[in-house]
């Protein structure tokens, strides 16, 4: 067969991620804490946004003359008379602003800070000061010694036995199980400063270590020559203790879900909101309205500056306004499929997925995705990841669904009710479940038990 080059024209669909929807897309993932800081940014670079806070107020000929006339320009009236409102009340002058005072940010002191304040008040010992600074700073997050002392001791070219010492002292300082070099030394040194290194928990840490992390309290029993039950006492007081000292001072600021979408229940009706008080609400400025249509003698080039400036703020607040529609109609849709939640809590939860509310507001799934994907919402029954409201379903004898959610809160009632010294094996469970109309697999209720943070029938069971 005869093989030829040759060229030849075809018509094809596909769709171009220009830059510009691109951004939208961004936009509309956003959060609304990140969409604020984004807005100020574009409020910066573009001269034509302004903030609507920061427009002085009209004077009455003004107000008059606003009211009285219509703008010359077709096109221009259309973008700056509609003075753009995202999403606010707009009108709420009795609202006192937060803003009008600094905020001073609280200063908290760091883990290694507050280790190293103790280290100073414990010694002025040049040396000591300066090694023990060291081992402060090999401590992780969770306050375990992860460097090695013979390393150390070479470091600073001194005797081991120096930097064990050191590290002793360092180990009396708070919080208690600071400095230990694995769980095991941690959790005895906080026995040790309660004074209890003679007793039978203490045993059960340094003799029976491993017995006791897989839970073998019939082992331990025996060796230890002392009832099950007694075992389990024990075992409630090693549990009173922190197995990561560190993380109780870590100085990490506090993370607040601030939520973008607010439900309130008025009547029998659900009532959604944007949350976008502090988002700011954005409008083309009059200022360069003002000079265009008065200064006759701009340059084309000025003209052709501002042009392209108001394109880009008039289609920057268009996006904003389709993605406060978008997320409104997301939101509405899953209070319509989940109303049971809000009148009954999460039992009542229902199955849902995203390609179903797609389907129902007419959107595309990935729409739908990055709209709930990292938003919050605030309901009456308390502040919820949007993603909370989509869950598998499970089938019942009736026929109808209902939410894995439901059935992970059907198991802990459950659970919660089961006699301690006679646990539920999770087979056990799935025909509880069975016979209250729920059809679950074994495997299924292990795995919602395991996510629940539930141990099994074996480990829970107490004597």
């Amino acid at each position: 067969m005869e093989m030829k080059m040759g060229m030849r024209m075809a018509m094809q669909q596909r769709l171009v991620m220009t830059p510009r929807l691109q951004q939208a897309l961004k936009l509309l993932q956003m959060p609304t804490l990140e969409l604020q800081q984004v807005l100020k940014q574009e409020i910066l670079k573009n001269p034509l946004l302004e903030e609507e806070d920061e427009i002085e107020e009209l004077d009455e000929n003004e107000i008059q003359e606003k009211e009285g006339k219509e703008e010359e320009d077709s096109d221009w009236e259309e973008v700056f008379e509609t003075a753009f409102n995202m999403g606010g009340t707009g009108g709420e002058e009795t609202e006192q602003r937060d803003d009008m005072l600094e905020r001073v940010p609280v200063a908290r002191q760091s883990f290694s800070d507050n280790l190293l304040s103790q280290l100073r008040l414990a010694t002025d010992d040049e040396q000591m000061l300066e090694i023990g600074e060291y081992l402060i700073g090999s401590l992780d997050d969770s306050g375990y010694m992860i460097g090695s002392l013979d390393d150390i001791a070479r470091t600073f070219n001194v005797e081991e036995e120096v930097v064990r010492n050191i590290l002793e002292l360092v180990q009396t300082f708070d919080p208690s199980g600071v400095g230990a070099r694995n769980i095991k030394e941690c959790l005895m040194l906080q026995l040790e400063r309660k004074d209890m290194l003679g007793s039978k928990a203490a045993i059960i840490i340094a003799d029976y270590f491993e017995e006791f992390k897989q839970r073998k309290y019939l082992d331990i029993s025996k060796k230890m020559k002392i009832s099950l039950k007694e075992i389990q006492v024990q075992a409630g007081i090693i549990a009173t203790l922190d197995p990561k000292p560190g993380l109780s001072v870590f100085a990490d600021n506090p993370k607040y879900v601030i939520p973008d979408l607010i439900v309130d229940r008025v009547d029998d009706k659900y009532i959604i909101t944007l949350n976008e008080r502090n988002v700011p609400r954005l409008r083309i400025s009059k200022a360069y309205r003002d000079e265009l249509k008065t200064n006759p003698k701009i340059s084309t080039e000025t003209k052709d500056f501002i042009k392209g400036r108001l394109k880009n703020a008039k289609w920057l607040i268009q996006t904003i306004e389709q993605r406060r529609r978008t997320m409104i109609k997301v939101m509405e849709c899953i209070v319509d499929k989940q109303r049971d939640f809000f009148e009954k809590g999460v039992i009542a939860l229902k199955p849902l997925t995203l390609q179903q509310v797609a389907v129902e507001i007419d959107m595309h799934e990935s729409t739908v995705s990055r709209v709930t994907t990292s938003k919050y919402v605030q309901t009456p029954r308390g502040v919820y990841g949007l993603k909370f409201f989509f869950s598998a379903k499970l089938s019942t004898k009736s026929g109808t669904d209902v939410s894995s959610r439901s059935a992970k809160m059907k198991i802990e009632k459950i659970l919660q009710k089961e006699d301690s010294k006679k646990p539920l094996s999770d087979q056990k469970i799935a025909d509880i479940l069975k016979a209250d109309g729920l059809i679950i697999a074994r495997r299924t209720v292990a795995k919602y038990r395991e996510q629940l943070g539930i141990l099994p029938a074996r480990h829970r069971k107490e004597y």
